[in-house]
């Protein structure tokens, strides 16, 4: 079967593949290598490719979004908050057991949120990936918290680390998967017996934080 996939070059040894969650394809491989290889790289894993294609969390294309009115609830932590609409005048955004805006930014609410969530976002990661990091004695450059559908973080050559704004929606269990996952990649590149043996060192109940987004990530691909 013949595959639509996009090939990353970079300095790197090994060859991986991922499908994202709208069900793009892509090859990081060795610079200079060649497309008939890339190609026997990817037929050697047709199966594979195939069962993640076909996965039920990929990218539903006509997610239905959140209403800031209130009375509507809004993810944050693996926990849902009502959100109230008040009268008085508000700068941003209140969290007190519940979201609060005034009603003069209703029509800003979803611009408003998105940078709660990711300044909530980077407040939570940096300290638990400052502690895994030594835990497993690696050093990353920067923490970015992205606009980046379909991926819950990634691992880039030059040492960064970046996360989806969105994965803040999950619990702290799930969170702390994603930056451990993330870490260990600055030891393995690719997915193997060596990286998973490596994260459930670190947390040995990983399996529950993967079968959690497997569950519930369409619902934190939803902006609000």
């Amino acid at each position: 079967m013949e595959f639509n996939y996009t090939i990353i070059y970079s300095k790197r040894k090994t060859a991986t593949i991922s499908v994202e969650r709208d069900r793009k394809i892509i090859i990081r491989v060795p610079e200079g290598l060649s497309n008939e290889k890339v190609n026997e790289i990817v037929l050697s894993k047709e199966k594979w490719i195939l069962e993640k294609l076909n996965h039920n969390q990929k990218y539903n294309p006509n997610p239905s979004n959140k209403e800031f009115v209130s009375g509507e609830a809004l993810i944050y932590l693996g926990r849902n908050y009502q959100l109230q609409i008040v009268d008085e005048a508000i700068d941003n955004i209140k969290f007190e057991r519940r979201f609060i805006i005034s009603k003069e930014n209703q029509t800003n609410a979803n611009a408003l949120f998105k940078e709660w969530y990711k300044q909530k976002a980077i407040e939570k990661i940096k300290p638990i990936a400052k502690k895994y990091a030594q835990h497993l004695g690696v050093t990353y450059q920067e923490i970015k918290i992205s606009e980046m559908k379909y991926r819950w973080g990634s691992c880039t050559a030059g040492g960064n680390l970046l996360f989806n704004w969105r994965i803040v929606k999950a619990p702290m269990f799930v969170l702390e998967y994603v930056i451990v996952h993330e870490l260990a990649h600055l030891i393995e590149h690719n997915h193997s017996d060596d990286f998973w043996n490596i994260v459930s060192v670190q947390l040995p109940n990983y399996q529950k934080a993967k079968d959690w987004l497997k569950k519930h990530g369409e619902i934190l691909e939803i902006d609000f």
